[in-house]
């Protein structure tokens, strides 16, 4: 990192050096800054006309000198420099201001933005006459709006506070804060963000899916946060302000994720992690990232992978610019290929191995299909949103063992079972992956095998929880899907789940209104209609192809 941080046009010689020799001073670790260091920084901000500031470390060492402009000084990035919710940054900032104005929102908005050990601005007179040390520090516990606290100056000839002391104190109380607030071992805590243009209703409802989603992969949810804009920003999504409230938020806040409500393309992600410092993620990465958790046989996990390389790939980055990392041999012509190069070529020969993979798997299903159709034995598929009680469902009316859970995505591989209806008819009936809204395309893609079993189905069970007030949104998000896997023209059974937690009046109002049959797969006896209703159709169906 250089001495000298920003523009130093316009400087004599003999002021650039004095610059210099400021950063080899050393401050007593009591001190935010010593008397001298002080006197000296405020004549040459008087000399020249412009903010002087200093980054110091807890040793007393200065580490960079700053060179502002009239009105304000830019801090470099301190990436190098650990940051972690119950640690500090391991420096502080110190720098003049030419008037007696005290420390400016900006000054704050950096101290707890960048999360400083202390922020302090020496005031002076024209004559460049230190009059007063303005400081202040994180404050370990205060609300999310005001991360920090403003102490009473000091006089610029006893600028001693027990300093190092004070930083340490301030971290062990951040620990305990992080301790307290810290879920189930090994959980992330994460803030959930939602920028939206449309009604605040459906951005509400699509938070709440997304909570779910958050808790079904084991993530702590802190806090959510709301903006509705008449246009999302191209770079942030939200306003650069709102975005430096949310990092002061995630940080006080002892978060390690953000997750967006929207899909985020490979140049937002970086754009905020890189001013955020924190990992961000959107709804398809998380989504990917539960099915990779519940993928349990060989064919899911092969689908799984192949579906986030695909979502990967475009997003390979590297901040290793320089051509320094390259693998072209003694002889070779050209400079080779670039570690990113590598990457992403490794990434294509993956994916194409995986393709090649799940083309077998759908061969292996279409023999196992011909397989039944030669038996004659129709296949019902149950479909429906996530968590609607698709295999709780199943296990009700095959007398099996198939795992449910109340999570979004608990069953990700399919089942088949069979089932004999009262008059002898045999069925084979499946379960398949829960339908979401917006199913990222690259799941659409990689699960092809999976929902081509769907093809031959001779009749779907659609489950639908009506208890659930954003049913009609989830029945439209499924059709929609099945209409894009040009099912559309399969016969459908509305299966209406959970209907022991609705009124009795609206529960009978649904049935007229969605033509479905109204059951609970917790209670196997309110099974009856819809067993007689899957028998006659299949009995029907049947006789039509005879």
């Amino acid at each position: 990192m250089k001495e000298l941080y920003g523009t130093l046009l316009g400087l004599k010689a003999s002021q650039i050096k004095r610059l210099e020799n400021l950063s080899r001073r050393r401050i007593p670790p009591q001190a935010i800054v010593s008397h001298e260091l002080c006197r000296d920084m405020c004549i040459l901000s008087a000399e020249t006309g412009r903010q002087i500031g200093l980054l110091i470390d807890r040793s007393g060492k200065i580490t960079q000198v700053l060179m502002g402009e009239v009105d304000r000084i830019l801090i470099p990035d301190l990436k190098e420099y650990r940051l972690a919710p119950d640690r500090l940054r391991g420096l502080r900032c110190v720098h003049t201001h030419l008037t007696e104005t005290a420390l400016t929102q900006d000054d704050l908005t950096d101290l707890s933005l960048l999360r400083l050990d202390l922020m302090a601005v020496v005031t002076m007179t024209a004559a460049g006459v230190p009059t007063a040390i303005h400081w202040a520090h994180i404050l370990p516990g205060a609300s999310e709006t005001t991360p920090y606290r403003i102490m009473e100056p000091l006089p610029p000839f006893r600028p001693q506070i027990d300093c190092l002391d004070l930083i340490l104190a301030l971290e062990a109380e951040l620990a305990k804060q992080k301790i307290d607030a810290a879920g189930p071992a090994g959980s992330e805590q994460a803030l959930l963000v939602s920028i939206f243009t449309g009604p605040r209703k459906d951005a509400l409802d699509s938070l709440d899916e997304l909570k779910e989603l958050a808790r079904t992969a084991s993530i702590s949810v802190i806090d959510t946060v709301l903006q509705q804009r008449k246009k999302a920003n191209p770079r942030f999504l939200m306003g650069s302000g709102k975005l430096d409230e949310l990092s002061i938020m995630a940080l006080h806040r002892g978060a390690t994720l953000i997750i967006f409500d929207q899909e985020l393309n490979p140049s937002q992600i970086r754009s905020i992690a890189d001013r955020t410092e924190i990992k961000v993620i959107d709804r398809t990465q998380l989504i990917l990232d539960i099915f990779a958790q519940r993928a349990q046989t060989r064919e899911g996990k092969l689908q799984v992978e192949l579906a986030q390389l695909k979502f990967i790939l475009p997003r390979l980055v590297t901040k290793d610019t320089a051509m320094s990392r390259l693998t072209g041999g003694i002889g070779g012509r050209g400079p080779g290929e670039t570690r990113l190069e590598i990457n992403r070529r490794r990434a294509r020969d993956r994916i194409q191995r995986l393709e090649q993979a799940v083309s077998t798997i759908q061969k292996n299903r279409s023999q196992q299909r011909n397989r039944r159709s030669k038996k004659g034995l129709p296949v019902i598929s149950i479909i429906g949103y996530t968590n609607a009680g698709k295999s709780t469902l199943l296990n009700q009316l095959t007398r099996s063992r198939v795992l449910a859970e109340d999570k979004l995505f608990a069953t990700l591989d399919p089942s088949s079972r069979r089932l004999r209806f009262p008059r002898d008819l045999e069925v084979i009936i499946t379960d398949t992956v829960g339908f979401i809204r917006d199913l990222p395309k690259e799941l659409m893609a990689a699960f092809k095998a999976t929902l081509e079993e769907l093809e031959n189905a001779d009749l779907l069970l659609h489950v639908i929880d009506i208890s659930n007030p954003r049913h009609p949104d989830q029945i439209r998000s499924v059709e929609s899907i099945l209409s894009e896997l040009n099912l559309g023209g399969i016969p459908t059974i509305r299966v209406l789940n959970k209907m022991d937690r609705v009124d009795p009046e609206i529960r009978d109002g649904l049935i007229q209104r969605l033509n479905g049959i109204a059951i609970s797969a917790l209670n196997r006896s309110t099974l009856k209609a819809l067993s007689e209703k899957m028998e006659s159709t299949v009995e029907h169906l049947r006789d039509q192809t005879a």
